[in-house]
Formats: C-alpha cells, structure tokens, sequence
C-alpha cells in the first residue's frame, strides 16, 4: 500500500472564506476527520492487465462492475469486489476498430455503450459505437460516430446518441445529433431504429464533441457552500448567453473578434437573408467591405448572413422548474471563433424526442429552417478538455485551460496557445451561472493541435481529475481545496468515484495501469476484518496445546 501525497494545510488566507460548514456537517470536528480520514488517497491495488494506455473509466449505477477503455482496443468489465479482478474482456480490433476511448452503463446497467476511433477506407478515421450486452457480453449493434471525440452516451434506458458531421465549406460545417435504439440488429424493419435529434451548423472549423444528458429530475441536493465574495468573482468570469431571451443587454452578447469592417443589415425581419447576401456581394464587388476580407473571413461572413433565417428559434424560459421535473439538458462542447473547443452548448431535449418513434428526421420544420438553435452558450475563454456532472446532475465540471487575456483570433486554424494550468469550472444547470472560483493545481502540456481530453468525476463531496503531471487529483466540493495528489508514471487520463462509496476511486494511466485508491478509513476497516481471524486461530491454536 502507498499513501499518496495529501494536501493536508490550508493556508490561513483561506479560512476568512469559508463562513459555514456543509449543509450536512455537525461540528468542525466532523469536518476535520472527514477531509482527513475519508479521502481515497491510499493506494490498495494495481491492475496490470492493459497491455497499452488506459484512456477512461465507468463504474456501474450499482457499483458493483466497471469498465475501462486502453489504446490496446479493449474494453475490460471487472468485478468491485474487496479484491477487484477482471470479468470479461471483448478485443474491437476484428471491426477494424484502433482503440476504445469512452464507455458508460445505462440506466439499469443491462448494456454498456463503448465508444471507439474507427479506421475506414483509405485510413480515414471516424468514430464508432458498440452496444454490449451485460448478460452474455454479446455485442448487440454498433452506429457510426463522426467526429469521434463526440464519444455519445445514453439518454434512457435503450436510446443513445451518436453524432455525424457533414462538410458545408473549408471551415463551414453541419454538426446532426441522431438518437438510435441499442438494438437495431434484432429489431423489426418496420419498426424505426434512428431519429434525428438535431442539426446545428459549425462555423471557423468548429465542431460539436462530448456530448453528456443531464437529467433535472435529479436536482436533490442542497446548494454548494458558497460566499457573497465567491459568487461575485465567480460571475464575472464566464459568461453564459440565454439564447431564449428577449433581454438586448449588450452583457449578454458574445463579443464578435473576427467580425469584419462590414455595414450591419438591420435586424428588424424587414430584410431577408437572400437580400443580406445579395446587399453583402454587391458591397463587395463595388469595394465597400474594408479592409480586405481573407476567404476565410467571407465564408464566414456568408454561413452568419445565411443561418441568420435559416434557424429555428430557441425556446423560451427553458430553465427547469418544480413542476417540470423530467426536463433533460444536451451537453457538449462547441465553438465560434476556432476549432478548438472553446463553448459549451445547452439544448433542451422535448420529452416527444426522447423515443425513435416518428419521423426519422425528427420534427417538422418550415422549408427554410435548416438548422436547430441553441438555448444556452457558455464560453469559458480557453480550450476545453474534460467535463463531468455532479451525482445529481445539478452542477457541471469542466476542465479548461485558458487563453491569453484579450486575445484576438484572426485565423481559426491557429488558436491562441493554452495555458499549462488546468481550471476546473463549477457551472450551475438550475440557474445557468457560474458559481464557484476555478479549482486549481493540476497542469497540462500538450500544444493546442495535440490537446487531448482528460475525465473528470464529482461524488457528494469531492470532484477528481486526471492530469498530465504524472498524477491524479482530488478537492473538496464545498472549500475548494486540493485535498490529495495520486502518483503514477504518466499522464493520467480518467478518474472515477464509485457511485454508492465515494471513499473509492480508481485511475488510469498513459502508464497502463488502473490504480485503486481507498481512504484511511476503510483502509484500517479492512485490515481489522484481515487481521481478526488470524487471531482466532492463533488462540485455538494455544488453547490445543494446553
């Protein structure tokens, strides 16, 4: 066993911020064993049985099972018994699969969806779907991804979401989220298996990727510890566009870096968006847009003029209420300036969409409405590289590393560089804000072409991160301290609470192992129930010889 390096101090500029206990704390005296004696910081057990990186982790709802994803194309299923050991292990690369990347149980744990990069003709790689039955481990379908950072993940119980990403220009594109039945390969022909959810179109290289469904019936928890100081630092860092209101305060537009010296058509619907267009090309042609636009600047400029009419509206007053508690968010990272991600996107799923029945392309629209708008945009001013929910969805994670200060984007093939810092943003879903500082400590090296996405986990009462630093990290929740760094000999990728113990969680690595992290605590639980039957023996066995 290995005890790993625990950030016990608090410095004393700290205290003066943190005005009450947790909701659920009874003295200060229970706080203190609870970030002393229940943090999984000692190391119980290595599993070795990747033969290559380990990218990410799931637990079961039940937390009984888990599930891991490695650059060696496997996904492992293993058993969360005292001593974990390895239950099944199914090899991708026979569907032409390079590697597992993602996987998340559904809602009763009977299936798994697996996601993995597909290679496809000409060594194009996309990304691809598999459904695995926790029954017999039988591999029940599989649903092409595009892109495959878009990873998927479930929406009930049998319906997951993929993404597919169609090319409108060089860096103008198309992103459809379509909605498929986990078991296309056994249900009827008359009987649809795939909906279109939604089509939002990409501008400057853009994207959507990381798609997550937050479920608001599950807001059952207090509200974080949070001070007036907190929450006011907290709100003027990233701003979040309702893009359902009718408010026009200039705060709540984004700001517009790459917009060109162009005369602005106004936006009172008496000017369509043919006649934006045909008004913008004859500007062109008679030399009133300067300075010069580059090609990229004018495809841009044209896919805003075009969309301007070309997009449903949001919905309004989209913000969960009491009675309307089955409400469920589409979360995903997206952009505007860049193709790095830099934006989350919110949308609202319609309880009508939440099944494939009905029209295979989804709702109905006019002729002229092509795409789906968004009803939330959170820019978190950097690149996006991990997010993860709260147990009860409440509040959203999001690792991020930032941008310079004022930056301006000119191309959106060359973002700004990145920060080595990660912030860990709190995001929360019931009111749309930001409310807590960034959590800081862990670091990341990689340039923006090469950034990849490192996993997160929240429990009740801690959040973990990987990292490229070598370790693993762990805060507490409600004071925003780093509470244990957890050592391995890579990068590591993903980190994983148990869902019914949060003194457990487990690791993964670029150094092939999933470490298995417990706190004091249940460390001394279990070596008493070891050590009691020795002594037992050890007195029949005295008792023998008298």
């Amino acid at each position: 066993m290995r005890l790993a390096q625990v950030c016990r101090v608090v410095p004393l500029t700290l205290l003066s911020r943190v005005p009450t206990r947790v909701p659920a704390a009874i003295s200060w005296y229970d706080e203190f064993q609870r970030l002393y004696d229940t943090i999984p910081c000692v190391e119980v057990q290595a599993l070795k049985e990747h033969n290559d990186q380990v990218l990410h982790l799931s637990f079961s709802h039940s937390g009984c099972l888990f599930a891991s994803c490695s650059k060696d194309c496997t996904v492992k299923i293993w058993s969360n018994e005292l001593d974990i050991s390895l239950q099944h292990s199914s090899n991708m690369r026979p569907y032409n699969w390079s590697y597992t990347q993602f996987s998340q149980f559904n809602s009763d744990d009977s299936l798994l969806l697996v996601s993995g990069v597909f290679v496809g003709p000409h060594n194009s790689s996309s990304g691809e779907i598999a459904v695995i039955s926790m029954e017999n481990f039988t591999l029940l379908s599989r649903v092409r991804n595009k892109p495959y950072d878009v990873f998927g993940c479930w929406l009930n119980e049998t319906n997951l979401i993929s993404g597919n990403l169609h090319r409108i220009g060089r860096i103008t594109s198309c992103s459809v989220l379509w909605l498929n039945n986990a078991f296309q390969g056994i249900e009827s022909e008359n009987v649809n298996v795939v909906k279109r959810l939604f089509k939002i179109q990409n501008l400057n290289a853009s994207s959507i990727r990381t798609v997550m469904v937050a479920d608001c019936s599950r807001y059952d928890c207090p509200d974080l510890l949070l001070d007036y100081e907190e929450q006011l630092a907290a709100s003027s860092t990233c701003p979040v566009f309702d893009l359902g209101s009718d408010s026009e305060e200039e705060e709540t537009k984004p700001k517009q870096t790459l917009e060109p010296d162009v005369r602005e058509m106004p936006d009172d619907g008496a000017v369509t968006a043919e006649d934006g267009l045909q008004q913008f090309f004859d500007d062109i042609m008679e030399g009133r847009v300067k300075p010069a636009m580059t090609e990229t600047e004018l495809e841009t400029k044209v896919a805003e003029l075009f969309v301007r009419t070309r997009t449903k509206p949001p919905e309004l007053n989209l913000l969960p209420t009491d009675s309307d508690s089955n409400t469920k968010y589409l979360i995903f990272t997206t952009g505007c300036l860049t193709y790095s991600p830099h934006q989350i996107g919110i949308k609202r799923i319609l309880p009508h969409q939440m099944t494939t029945a009905g029209p295979v392309l989804g709702d109905e629209r006019r002729s002229v409405e092509f795409f789906d708008s968004l009803d939330h945009v959170i820019d978190v001013h950097g690149h996006i590289i991990g997010m993860g929910l709260s147990p009860d969805h409440r509040y959203l994670y999001v690792n991020s590393r930032a941008w310079p200060r004022d930056c301006v984007i000119s191309d959106p093939m060359q973002p700004p560089p990145i920060a080595e810092e990660i912030d860990l943003h709190v995001f929360d879903l019931k009111t749309m804000k930001e409310v807590k500082r960034p959590l800081r400590a862990h670091r990341a090296y990689t340039p923006n072409e090469e950034c990849f996405f490192i996993f997160l986990d929240v429990s009740r009462d801690f959040v973990a991160s990987g990292a490229e630093d070598r370790h693993g990290y762990i805060w507490d929740r409600h004071y925003n301290i780093c509470l244990a760094k957890l050592q391995h000999d890579n990068v590591v990728n993903s980190v994983a609470f148990s869902p019914v113990e949060q003194e457990l969680l487990l690791t993964a690595s670029d150094d092939s192992t999933i470490k298995v992290w417990r706190s004091p605590r249940v460390v001394r639980v279990q070596q008493a129930r070891k050590l009691r039957p020795r002594k037992l023996l050890f007195s029949w066995l005295m008792n023998q010889k008298s």
